[in-house]
């Protein structure tokens, strides 16, 4: 038995646990942590678009997904990092970037780093009090 102080948050059944050892998320305390979400659909592990535009929002559906089955929102979300292959994509994430968030925003931080085959991915931490 585990003295665990975390629950890992699962995905519905129609949708493939994923391929590496991680969870989809975790709920701590009051917090879930969303592990970094890529632009490929839960379903067919297909990678969605070819731009940074369409590839970002995929990743916000799978956020959204995500989020939901912790039973949280992106109302919820508190911080958020988000992972470019391209720094110069930068303007156009965040023009998108308001079209999910309302403001006040979350706290964010952007950084260029080398993805495996993708141009975006994002994490998130969100504030959802036990009930």
């Amino acid at each position: 038995m585990s003295d665990r102080r975390w629950t890992p948050v699962f995905l519905p059944p129609h949708v493939p646990l994923p391929a590496g050892a991680y969870s989809p998320a975790v709920r701590a305390g009051d917090f879930v942590y969303v592990s970094g979400q890529v632009p490929r659909d839960f379903r067919t592990g297909a990678l969605v678009g070819e731009t940074v535009e369409e590839q970002a929002q995929q990743v916000m559906r799978n956020l959204i997904e995500v989020l939901t089955a912790a039973g949280a929102s992106l109302d919820d979300v508190v911080s958020a990092t988000i992972y470019l292959v391209n720094e110069q994509d930068w303007t156009s994430v965040n023009n998108l970037w308001t079209t999910f968030f309302r403001a006040s925003y979350p706290s964010r931080t952007t950084v260029g780093a080398r993805l495996r085959g993708v141009l975006i991915e994002v994490s998130a931490i969100a504030y959802l009090p036990e009930r």
